[in-house]
């Protein structure tokens, strides 16, 4: 094997660690991305997370003004999920006890707290 089969030998190795390279560039690109992308999405639920945490604040008021027991809707709506296990999930969700115990459909388009 001479020179020229030498020198095909390089330029093959060449050309290998230049894709090699490529790829990598590529790669990095793409973790940076995802980096990104996390730190928005970690973001977004932050903010979500605190908005959610308001909303409670507001309903634990309205609820405690309007005289709602949060405690027994939240272990009811727990009971009838739990009930649900056996495929009836959706009819769980969409009906949810007043602190009358009178049943309200979400489906009605009201917010389920009496105006009386």
């Amino acid at each position: 094997m001479g020179l020229g089969g030498t020198a095909k030998k390089i330029q093959t190795l060449a050309e290998k660690a230049e894709q090699t390279y490529q790829k990598i560039t590529e790669l990095r690109e793409e973790v940076e991305e995802t980096q990104d992308t996390v730190n928005g999405t970690a973001t977004r639920v932050e903010h979500l997370e605190n908005e959610m945490a308001e909303q409670r604040a507001v309903l634990d008021a309205v609820a405690t003004e309007v005289g709602v027991d949060l405690d027994a809707v939240s272990t009811e709506a727990h009971i009838n999920e739990a009930e649900a296990g056996d495929g009836n999930e959706a009819e769980a969700e969409d009906a949810v006890e007043d602190s009358n115990g009178t049943t309200v459909d979400s489906d009605e388009g009201n917010s389920g707290v009496d105006s009386a």
